[in-house]
């Protein structure tokens, strides 16, 4: 039997303390800033624009309505096709992305 323990720590972030597990995902979406996203973007050497902005909103947008949350549906948003999705957040770009936009990790990613 395998017990996961979620272990939760405290980070500094844009001048807030915010809870965060053990990979870096904030516990409280709610406490989301701009700011927040910002920062957090500086700690995966990501600068943000707009068009990153517009990505972070639909992805808020989506986990807070229950959606799941895809590749595959962020590149039909109509906001990113894949490419740009992967150009704007490079490696892994819907774990980049959910980091940053202050949810959870969809549970498609590993």
């Amino acid at each position: 039997m395998t017990i996961k323990i979620n272990i939760m720590a405290q980070k500094e972030l844009a001048g807030k303390m915010i809870e965060v597990n053990e990979e870096g995902y904030m516990i409280r979406p709610e406490e989301w800033t701009k700011e927040i996203a910002v920062a957090i973007a500086k700690e995966e050497d990501l600068e943000l624009t707009e068009k990153h902005f517009a990505v972070l909103d639909f992805i808020r947008n989506k986990v807070k309505s229950g959606e799941a949350l895809t590749i595959r549906s962020v590149s039909k948003s109509g906001v990113v096709d894949t490419k740009e999705f992967y150009q704007l957040f490079p490696g892994a770009p819907l774990k980049k992305a959910t980091k940053i936009a202050g949810v959870s990790k969809p549970t498609s990613c590993i």
